[in-house]
C-alpha cells in the first residue's frame, strides 16, 4: 500500500511541477526511482497516464481522469492524519476565501449562514474578483476557481461539474429567429466576454477541447458574465457561457437554452484550491468539506 501511495504521489507531483525530476527533488528520491513509481503505477492501472518527452510530461485523457481522484485521495490522507493529530484543535478564527465574483455572488455567499450555524465561531471574508490571487502573498486560505486548471503546484479538489450553454430571451429568438448552426451565429448580436477567448468578442468556441471557432459580432461587450446576462434579458442579443449563471433565468423562462451543431466548450468543474506548503487549518478543512457537500446538490440545476 505504501508504494501504491508514492507512485500515486509521484504522478500527482509529476504533473503539478511539470516533470519528474522535479518530482523526485521534492520527494527526496532519485529520478530514476520517481520513473520506476511511475511506471510501477501505469503497469497496474494498465493505462497510460503521462506521455514523456525530454522537456515536459502531458497528460492523456485517462491520466486527466486519474489525476482528480489521485489528488482527492492524497488529500483525504492528508485531512485524516492532520484530524487524528489535532482533534483537540478547534473550528475557529478568521477564514479569508477567494473566488470568482459572479460565481461567490450566486452561489457562495448564500452558503456563509449554513456554514456559520455549524461552526459560529468561524468569521468568513470573502474576495470576489475574476483575477487569479496568489495565495500565499495575499493570505488567502483557499481560493475558488472554475475551468480547466492549468498545471501547476497548487492543490486542487473538484467540488462540483460545470456545463456552458447559448441562450437568448424568447423576444429577441421572435425578433431575429433561432440560429441552428455555428454559421448562423455570424447574422445575430453575440454578446462578447472580455475575460475569456471562449465567448470573446470576435469568435466563439466549441468541441471538447475548442478547437471549432465560429466568428461573431455584437453590440455589447463586458468583463461580467452577469451583465452580459442581464442584457440578454433584456432582449440584446446571445450569450455564451457558465450555466450556474443563466439557470435562473431559464428556470423562469426569461432565457431560452439553444441547441447549436456542435457542442459548447466544455469549461471543467469548481475547485478548492490549497498552497502544497501550507497544511489547512482546521476551519479551512471544515469549509471545503461544507462546499463538497453542498456544491454538488446545487450543481444539479446548472
Amino acid at each position: 500500500m505504501a508504494d501504491r501511495l508514492t507512485a500515486m504521489e509521484v504522478f500527482v507531483r509529476a504533473v503539478r511541477l511539470g516533470g519528474l525530476s522535479a518530482a523526485a527533488r521534492e520527494m527526496r528520491m532519485s529520478p530514476a526511482m520517481a520513473a520506476r513509481h511511475l511506471d510501477a503505477l501505469e503497469t497496474r492501472l494498465g493505462t497510460t497516464l503521462v506521455r514523456r518527452t525530454t522537456r515536459r510530461l502531458s497528460l492523456t485523457e485517462a491520466g486527466a481522469d486519474f489525476l482528480d481522484k489521485a489528488e482527492r485521495i492524497l488529500m483525504d490522507i492528508d485531512e485524516a492524519e492532520a484530524e487524528a493529530s489535532s482533534r483537540s484543535v478547534a473550528i475557529e478564527g478568521l477564514l479569508r476565501v477567494s473566488a470568482p465574483a459572479t460565481f461567490g455572488v450566486l452561489h457562495i455567499a448564500p452558503l456563509a449562514a449554513r456554514f456559520h450555524a455549524r461552526h459560529p465561531d468561524v468569521t468568513i471574508e470573502f474576495g470576489f474578483n475574476d483575477r487569479y490571487v496568489d495565495l500565499l502573498e495575499e493570505r488567502w486560505d483557499m481560493a475558488i476557481r472554475i475551468g480547466r486548471l492549468a498545471d501547476s503546484s497548487l492543490v486542487a479538489r473538484k467540488l462540483a461539474p460545470m456545463r456552458t450553454v447559448v441562450c437568448a430571451a424568447p423576444a429577441y429568438l421572435a425578433r431575429r429567429g433561432t440560429p441552428k448552426i455555428l454559421s448562423d451565429l455570424i447574422a445575430h448580436d453575440c454578446l462578447g466576454y472580455t475575460f475569456t477567448e471562449q465567448a470573446g468578442t470576435s469568435t466563439w468556441s466549441f468541441g471538447r477541447d475548442g478547437e471549432i471557432k465560429a466568428p461573431v459580432r455584437g453590440s455589447l461587450r463586458a468583463n461580467n458574465g452577469e451583465a452580459l446576462l442581464r442584457a440578454a434579458v433584456a432582449g440584446q442579443g446571445l450569450v455564451y457561457g457558465p450555466r450556474y449563471i443563466a439557470a435562473q433565468a431559464l428556470a423562469e423562462g426569461a432565457l431560452v437554452e439553444l441547441t447549436l451543431d456542435q457542442p459548447p466548450l466544455p469549461v471543467g468543474a469548481v475547485h478548492a484550491i490549497l498552497h502544497p506548503d501550507r497544511r489547512p487549518a482546521a476551519k479551512t478543512r471544515a469549509w471545503i468539506e461544507f462546499l463538497a457537500e453542498t456544491l454538488p446538490r446545487l450543481a444539479a440545476d446548472w
